[in-house]
């Protein structure tokens, strides 16, 4: 089962966190800065994959990483992994966020974040494999940006729901609110 996956660039700035086993956020913060030590300070020719740190779960885990341009994409698994198997799961990984971003690059992780997460949760949920298949992802994060598209997209609904507050056809503006036992006092507000 995989455990964490972290994407860091070269200076050890997290771009990409997901734990799949409950860390409390100083230990996410520990284990982040000691998978970092252990997998930068590796030479680009040696293996891929290497003992989980000691915060992590020591021997029992295993980090396996690739390094691409200014980016480590590290999947933390426990011993049921295959290490084959997870090296070739960042590989579609990376190559699915290659295609949905035409040449993928660190800033794309920074300013796209959600949909980032949206195309790791058509890989990997809850620390399982969902889908290997590049087309299969590809083609459902396509859905889902038509979906948005359709809706109006997320960026809207602030708008939106700003104007619906100021369509609505209320005779006065409520002074007081009465709910149960609970007494609210208006403040006066100027009309839109």
């Amino acid at each position: 089962m995989i455990k964490a996956i972290l994407i860091f660039n070269n200076h050890g700035k997290p771009r990409l966190i997901r734990f799949y086993q409950y860390f409390a956020e100083d230990m996410q913060q520990q284990i982040i800065r000691e998978t970092f030590h252990l997998v930068s300070k590796r030479d680009d020719n040696v293996c891929n994959f290497l003992e989980g740190g000691s915060l992590i779960g020591g021997s029992d885990y295993k980090l396996i990483y690739r390094h691409y341009a200014t980016l480590y994409f590290v999947f933390c698994v426990d011993s049921s992994e295959s290490e084959l198997g997870i090296l070739d799961l960042i590989q579609v990984f990376v190559e699915t966020l290659d295609k949905c971003f035409e040449n993928v690059c660190e800033l794309d992780l920074i300013f796209h974040v959600d949909k980032v997460h949206c195309i790791l949760q058509e890989v990997v949920m809850g620390g399982m494999v969902l889908e290997t298949n590049m087309n299969e992802i590809v083609a459902q994060v396509e859905f889902q940006n038509r979906v948005e598209k359709s809706e109006g997209g997320l960026s809207a609904a602030p708008a939106r729901a700003v104007s619906a507050v100021k369509n609505m056809n209320l005779p006065e503006i409520p002074r007081n609110i009465n709910i149960g036992d609970i007494n609210i006092k208006v403040p006066s507000l100027s009309p839109f």
